[in-house]
């Protein structure tokens, strides 16, 4: 356990630029469901993602590509309840960034509100540089995936 963890309880954003910063490993693992996350935060992962990859764990799927907005908020609310100390990052949706449009940035909003996640993540290259950018700059964290 780093040195930062122990000196409190909640990791944030700030404690994981501290720990890249000191060249700290950072675990960030996966979790769909409260039983699942808790075991992860009680470990001492310092971020949880709840994936699109339900589809296909959880769902059965050959791709993500069928899993909608709501059931990655209803997963990420899950997993957010369960969770003490580590960030949890809800995943965007495939077709909810295609692209600057205003349902990409009212759909990170409602991941945030609606599941109370710490930050959302995006996937994607330079297509989506302007939602990125746009989405930060009303707040909301976002945890990059690039293509």
């Amino acid at each position: 356990m780093s040195s930062q963890k122990s000196e409190t309880a909640h990791i944030t954003t700030k404690v994981l630029s501290v720990m890249k910063q000191r060249g700290e490993k950072i675990a960030m693992l996966t979790a769909y469901d409260f039983l699942t996350a808790k075991f992860l935060d009680e470990a001492g992962i310092e971020v949880i993602l709840v994936g699109d990859s339900l589809g296909n764990v959880i769902q059965g799927n050959e791709t993500t590509l069928p899993v909608t907005l709501e059931e990655m908020i209803y997963h990420t609310k899950i997993v957010k309840r369960a969770v003490r100390n580590a960030i949890v990052v809800g995943d965007m949706t495939f077709y909810e960034l295609s692209g600057w449009s205003k349902g990409s940035y009212t759909n990170c909003g409602r991941i945030m509100k609606e599941s109370g996640c710490d930050a959302v993540k995006m996937e994607g290259g330079d297509y989506i540089a302007e939602t990125v950018r746009r989405v930060v700059e009303i707040g909301i964290p976002v945890m990059g995936h690039l293509d």
